[in-house]
């Protein structure tokens, strides 16, 4: 005999019920798991640590030197991310270009960029433009050579920049692909131009898509703005290799140093997530 319409619905309410407090159930088991894990881990460091005999008071002591060194870290990487993604846009636009120009300009940044090293990509610019810039000087154009007289802060985000921007380009590249061609022709169809479609239609797509990869080279960035300490930037690594380096004291300081940058890394991976959920609710609206 078949149930009435309201005590199907009682049960199938009933089976919703029990099958969701399961599901729960069974990701607090797995998050428990995880927490029990990421303890013994913690347990395991802590007990290599205490081998090493460190000087937590000398630790104490300077945290707050070195942790002063976090806004020029994040100051130098938000700067430098920025230009990155300009001259990541930049480079996408003539990777896709038809113009022998642009191609051949975007095409020559990338290889030689990717093809160097960034710590030597830093010494041409702190210590050879300045080279460069003498010699324009000395031809009667000093105007034009001081610009290429840069200090150390202006250098490392310069070095920063250019070298993100290289890995930058095919992220966007990527995103400005992925957007539907039949976004063009909609566009073409209602008389737009491709300057007016690649601003209005296409790049608000893209900039959407590659928000997470420029996160994650937001994160990178932060970790390797350490090789701008060489310019005597006074960052993290600065500030703790120049503690370590007076009392010899490299274990502690480079590990407060390192626990900085991976607190960093956690608020921005953080952060990311917030924006990105922020983005997914903006787009099911």
């Amino acid at each position: 005999m078949a149930l009435p319409t309201t005590a199907q619905e009682a049960v199938y309410v009933q089976t919703a019920r029990d099958l969701l407090a399961q599901e729960q159930r069974r990701q607090l088991w797995h998050a428990l798991k995880i927490s029990m894990v990421v303890a013994a881990l913690l347990l395991v460091v802590a007990l290599l640590l205490s081998l090493l005999r460190l000087d937590f008071a000398y630790i104490r002591q300077n945290a707050g030197f070195v942790t002063g060194g976090l806004l020029l870290t994040i100051g130098v990487s938000l700067a430098s991310i920025l230009f990155a993604s300009i001259l990541g846009l930049l480079g996408a636009l003539g990777r896709l270009s038809r113009n022998p120009v642009a191609l051949g300009v975007s095409g020559f940044y990338i290889s030689l960029i990717r093809g160097t090293p960034l710590l030597v990509q830093i010494y041409i610019i702190y210590l050879g433009l300045p080279q460069i810039g003498q010699q324009i000087s000395l031809m009667g154009y000093p105007q034009i050579g001081d610009l290429l007289i840069l200090t150390a802060i202006q250098s490392g985000i310069l070095a920063l920049s250019v070298n993100y921007g290289a890995y930058m380009t095919e992220i966007f590249r990527a995103g400005i692909l992925a957007v539907s061609s039949g976004q063009w022709q909609a566009a073409a169809a209602l008389g737009m131009g491709k300057g007016m479609t690649l601003r209005h239609i296409v790049l608000p797509q893209a900039i959407r898509t590659v928000i997470p990869a420029i996160g994650n080279q937001f994160i990178a960035m932060q970790k390797d703005s350490t090789l701008v300490s060489i310019m005597g930037i006074w960052e993290i690594t600065y500030r703790a290799n120049r503690l370590a380096r007076r009392e010899s004291k490299f274990m502690e300081m480079f590990l407060l140093a390192a626990a900085l940058y991976w607190v960093l890394t956690i608020l921005s991976e953080w952060l990311q997530r917030k924006l990105e959920d922020r983005m997914a609710r903006s787009e099911r609206r």
